[in-house]
């Protein structure tokens, strides 16, 4: 998850189960063109509902209007194209979130976890060096992506991707069962490099004054714990 879709399609390929599934089904591992003929094929389909899908995560909207109080600027990255993207912050703008920036991997040379989209967002808001930005994600990818760009990562528990339960899905869990998947989900993101984990969005303020903290004293990005 998290990744640029066609990138998303070509790892789905590459898991043994489904190559296997495919080649007792085609008499052959799936190849780079098969991968293309599916992207196209799903593209049409991921942009008919993606209208239904633009609502900010709960505490979104609430903890962006407190972070640009504070003076931060926000910039956003995907794995969604362009196209699709116009689909998505119209949506989101509607509801009450809307970045000051966002770049798609379009024109670059590749999406998640590469830092890419991270640097062309520093160019536009102007900030330097990396280790001034926080790059807050839902999967392993966005985790990688902020490490790559030798930014502060910070991995977001409950409502990720990487969780895959929706919000009543995980009410519904008794407690000790919640608690077994968020440290799953935890231990998941510190594997891959987050420096910090955070359960909400709405512990990311507190989270980003251990790190200015942290940066005042000329520390480097680090796991913080």
């Amino acid at each position: 998850m998290g990744m640029l879709k066609i990138d998303h399609i070509r790892a789905l390929t590459k898991m043994p189960r489904i190559a296997e599934a495919w080649k007792d089904k085609y008499g052959e591992y799936p190849t780079e063109d098969d991968v293309v003929s599916m992207y196209h094929e799903f593209e049409p389909s991921l942009l008919s509902i993606l209208p239904e899908f633009t609502t900010p995560n709960p505490g979104v909207v609430e903890t962006v209007e407190k972070l640009r109080e504070s003076g931060l600027k926000i910039g956003s990255t995907t794995g969604y194209t362009e196209s699709m993207m116009v689909i998505v912050t119209k949506g989101a703008k509607e509801k009450g979130y809307a970045p000051d920036c966002y770049f798609t991997p379009d024109g670059l040379p590749g999406g998640r976890p590469y830092p890419w989209m991270m640097y062309e967002n520093a160019k536009k808001l102007g900030v330097f060096p990396m280790s001034h930005i926080v790059k807050v994600g839902d999967t392993k990818s966005d985790v990688k992506e902020g490490v790559n760009a030798g930014a502060w990562s910070i991995g977001v528990v409950l409502g990720s991707n990487e969780m895959g339960l929706h919000k009543e899905e995980a009410e519904a869990l008794s407690p000790e069962a919640l608690k077994e998947k968020m440290d799953e989900v935890t231990k998941i993101f510190y594997e891959n490099g987050a420096h910090y984990v955070i359960m909400e969005m709405n512990e990311l303020p507190a989270a980003i004054e251990k790190i200015n903290e942290a940066l005042s004293k000329g520390e480097p990005v680090h796991v913080i714990k």
